[in-house]
């Protein structure tokens, strides 16, 4: 999850968010999250209006568009996409902070759809849904979609501490707990198995390239360079080393109070691979396991993600 510009309106990024917090400290635990479709979103960020206006959104074909389930990776990825959209752009740092903060779709209201028509391409944004259920003029315009993928172990457990300190989400009050909901979809956003199971089915579409959390750990500057030749975007090895250093987590971390606030510990907590074994219980694990075998076990996706290797103990 990512954090929300204001809207078209006057307001700064920053005190936006800072209404977001005092209206989310207002309500009660369980009415910080509703029900839309079957599925479960923050309250005060998908309101029923942006999930409304989410369908209506007007794609461009050369927008770039970051997909992914909750802790995935989808921040780190943008930060990425920011260092190729301003390389290609020929913009110096400074213009690069300017450019508008990173949008999630179904965070959006009318308002900042009609703002969006105005930004310069490429526009980056990206949402949590998964294919079906995105606006249609993606499909139709054939706008490249980048999926970001992540172990389900990890993704887990950095969804439990992302839960447990962000106050616009219901706080769990125990790993066990929100394990139990994870493994049930019932929390924001839904099942991380039906998530990958859906994309598995559009893998191999020409506007759809899959990277996963794990690839950009073992080699990002090779990841860069996939993103953008996936793009169009030719880039030399200088643009794309400074992309890379600028898109490390640690360098993430240093600036995550410019670009998420008083949450940036929150959204950047650690950024390691194999966490999971914090928290997992053998069960767990084993639970896991079983479910990854009976849904993704001999699938591109399942071999995309390397399951033995970071997540078996």
């Amino acid at each position: 999850m990512a954090s929300e510009q204001a809207a078209g309106q006057p307001a700064t990024p920053g005190s936006r968010f800072h209404e977001l917090i005092k209206r989310a400290s207002e309500m009660k635990p369980e009415e910080l999250l509703h029900r839309h479709n079957g599925l479960l979103y923050p309250a005060v960020l998908c309101t029923e209006h942006n999930l409304e206006q989410f369908p209506k959104f007007e794609a461009r074909p050369e927008d770039m568009c970051i997909v992914s389930y909750p802790k995935c990776g989808f921040n780190w990825v943008y930060q990425l996409f920011r260092g190729i959209a301003s390389a290609v752009q020929n913009k110096s740092e400074k213009e690069n902070e300017s450019r508008p903060h990173v949008m999630i779709l179904e965070f959006a209201n009318a308002d900042k759809h009609k703002l969006m028509k105005n930004y310069e391409s490429p526009r980056i944004y990206g949402t949590h849904f998964h294919y079906e259920n995105l606006p249609a003029s993606i499909i139709e315009k054939k706008t490249k979609v980048l999926v970001v993928f992540r172990n389900p172990k990890d993704t887990a457990v950095s969804y439990y501490h992302f839960c447990q300190k962000n106050p616009l989400l219901p706080s769990p009050t125990s790993w066990d707990e929100f394990f139990k909901k994870f493994m049930t979809g019932e929390v924001a956003w839904g099942s991380y198995f039906d998530y990958a199971l859906i994309w598995e089915k559009h893998i191999d579409d020409e506007n759809v390239m899959v990277v996963t959390y794990e690839e950009l750990k073992e080699d990002l500057l090779g990841g860069v360079r996939k993103i953008a030749e996936f793009h169009g975007f030719s880039l030399s090895e200088e643009q794309i080393r400074n992309i890379a250093d600028k898109g490390s987590f640690e360098a993430m971390r240093d600036n995550s109070q410019k670009t998420h606030f008083t949450l940036g510990n929150v959204f950047f907590r650690k950024g390691v691979v194999g966490d999971w074994r914090s928290l997992f219980t053998e069960e767990q694990s084993r639970e896991v396991d079983a479910k990854f075998e009976g849904c993704l076990a001999g699938t591109k996706l399942g071999a995309r993600l390397k399951y033995d290797l970071y997540c078996k103990a």
